[in-house]
């Protein structure tokens, strides 16, 4: 049997005694688009946290690429090759495009344990960088700063500094939220381009973007899974209309 890219089973955390994440377990297969789905505090946010480390689970096992990550660091966790990004936005707002993607590129990289490295005379690495920004779109605004750009461009930015560390697997957390109509058909064209060598689990709240990208859909409410399936089994799920529309 295939050895899924994720797994968790029987995860949970609790926060003063209140169930956050409650008993989830999910297997997420090599090249597959996963949509969490839910409504705000289903518990997806912290669900990824878990995933990637931020913190300890309370219960529950998290495997990734076969391996038992629970007990591991965020960090060991991206060297095993993930990568994510977050529902609020964390860059260098005063550092230009170019240079926030090459301190990402730095942190897969012996070089990040060198405090004496000119990392202006790492050809190699800027030239790198120059073409992560070229797969989503932002080449043109290398030398800009991060605080002269728009919010929709902050979120391709936030997408590049993630496959600059060449994950296999991707979690996107909300990455079209807050961005007008011709910014999110951008991102969406942005994810749709991305290799399917590259395993993506994304959260989002919008049941059309759901129904556009993804192979599998895990509805979630008060930190429990409620529906999961194909795109059509879980639109015709009453849960899931319970869910959206309380009925």
């Amino acid at each position: 049997m295939t050895i899924p890219v994720l797994e968790v089973s029987g995860l949970s955390r609790f926060f003063g005694g209140l169930p956050a994440v409650r008993d989830i377990s999910m297997r997420v297969t090599a090249g597959e688009r996963r949509l969490l789905l839910g409504p705000n505090g289903a518990g997806k946010t912290t669900f990824f946290n878990l995933i990637a480390g931020d913190f300890p689970p309370s219960q529950g096992e998290i495997r990734i690429f076969g391996e038992n990550v629970t007990g591991k660091s965020a960090n060991q966790r991206t060297h095993l090759g993930m990568a994510r990004t977050y529902q609020i936005i964390t860059l260098f707002p005063k550092n230009t495009l170019l240079h926030n993607v090459v301190i990402s590129l730095v942190g897969l990289r012996k070089l990040r344990f060198n405090p004496w490295s000119d990392l202006r005379r790492q050809a190699a690495l800027w030239d790198e960088a120059r073409a992560t920004l070229a797969l989503v779109g932002l080449d043109h605004l290398a030398e800009r700063t991060v605080m002269e750009t728009s919010y929709g461009e902050r979120r391709r930015l936030e997408i590049a500094m993630a496959l600059a560390q060449k994950p296999r697997l991707l979690l996107l957390d909300e990455p079209l939220a807050g961005l007008s109509a011709d910014e999110r058909k951008d991102v969406q064209r942005l994810l749709q381009s991305i290799p399917r060598d590259v395993t993506i689990v994304m959260i989002e709240h919008d049941m059309d973007v759901a129904l556009a990208f993804a192979d599998v859909i895990t509805v979630m409410q008060h930190g429990q899974v409620v529906v999961e399936g194909s795109r059509a089994d879980v639109v015709a799920d009453p849960k899931t209309r319970e869910v959206y529309l309380g009925h």
